[in-house]
């Protein structure tokens, strides 16, 4: 993993041996776990840390509904089916 070397920013950007977006890429987290552990490392370090932490909730939260309705939608759909299998579903339809 190549480390960020740009010194500029906040210091609680530059918290610990990592930069947090170094570990975010290192671990290749989406764009809202990525902002759930952003938040959760940069909570205490700042003006308000329960804001911070009601915002890692928000983004975690966000994550599980985006999950959770996927996983209905894959129950609903049920299995992907290649297109040819499709095709010969929607002749049954056509007769």
């Amino acid at each position: 993993m190549a480390e960020t070397t740009n010194e500029t920013g906040p210091e609680y950007y530059r918290l610990g041996s990592i930069q947090v977006w170094d570990f975010i890429r290192d671990k290749e987290l989406n764009f809202h776990l990525g902002n759930v552990i952003k938040y959760v490392c940069r909570a205490g370090h700042k003006e308000d840390d329960i804001e911070d932490l009601s915002k890692a909730i928000h983004y975690l939260s966000n994550e599980i509904e985006f999950r959770t309705g996927k996983r209905v939608q894959e129950c609903v759909r049920g299995p992907e089916l290649p297109d040819f299998a499709y095709q010969s579903y929607a002749k049954e339809f056509d007769r």
